[in-house]
């Protein structure tokens, strides 16, 4: 079982009691990955959320024209997945390598369904977190754009 201290780092358990942390990392499965192995491939099956507890990641998807365009990088304490699961898609929707050696926790989707239903109070401090960083990631995206389109 993953430590409960290891898991009050991770911005989307942060705002979770103990009780709540202890539900959670009963349901937690650490992945580890070498440099540069492919934790996630565009289409791969949505298993769930991974937080990242060791590491760092590259999120990345491939444009028509065959060129890789890197969306993120992500270290320790980030999160992916978020949206394949919050969107109830299939599959994965871009690439995920992993830039350093890296561990990673893995909240399964079927999981999360099963705290929505038995845990409310729980997810919502969870959905909350991921609201949170969507909200800084659309701001940030914005301020790109505005400088591009300043800059053109």
């Amino acid at each position: 079982m993953v430590n409960k201290s290891d898991l009050k780092q991770q911005k989307l358990f942060s705002e979770l009691n103990d009780a709540e942390l202890s539900t959670i990392a009963e349901k937690i499965v650490s992945e580890k990955y070498a440099k540069g192995t492919t934790i996630l491939k565009e289409g791969d099956p949505t298993k769930g959320i991974y937080l990242i507890h060791k590491g760092k990641v590259e999120i990345s998807k491939i444009t028509p024209d065959g060129w890789k365009q890197t969306l993120a990088f992500l270290a320790e304490h980030h999160f992916f997945g978020e949206l394949s699961v919050i969107e109830d898609r299939i599959m994965h929707s871009a690439d995920v390598t992993a830039v350093d050696d890296s561990e990673c926790f893995l909240i399964r989707k079927e999981d999360l369904r099963e705290l929505e239903e038995k845990a409310p109070a729980m997810m919502y401090k969870i959905m909350r977190a991921i609201a949170r960083v969507a909200s800084r990631n659309v701001r940030s995206m914005n301020e790109k754009l505005m400088k591009a389109l300043i800059s053109y």
